[in-house]
């Protein structure tokens, strides 16, 4: 364990970090999965809207560096093909 104050501080901001950025990245894999279910299902209409919110939690994590911006874009791309086949 960190014996120096700042040492200390910067352990328990990672932490939060990490925490936070587990959290969007949980978030952004379930839209992506409701997504998928949709379309499994035939549910176009619905998956238009959810993925419309699965877009906005891609580009946020992307944009907040949870993942990389090819990967955001890739992703997107993806689950818009599979609405649009």
């Amino acid at each position: 364990m960190a014996n120096i104050k700042s040492a200390v501080k910067r352990v328990e901001v990672n932490q939060k970090k990490r925490a936070n950025n587990n959290a969007k990245l949980s978030a952004m894999r379930t839209e992506i999965k409701r997504v998928d279910k949709l379309v499994e299902a035939n549910d176009i209409e619905n998956a238009k809207i959810v993925f419309q919110s699965a877009n906005k939690l891609i580009d946020k994590a992307a944009q907040k560096g949870v993942i990389h911006q090819n990967n955001a874009n890739r992703q997107k791309a993806r689950l818009a093909k599979k609405i649009n086949a």
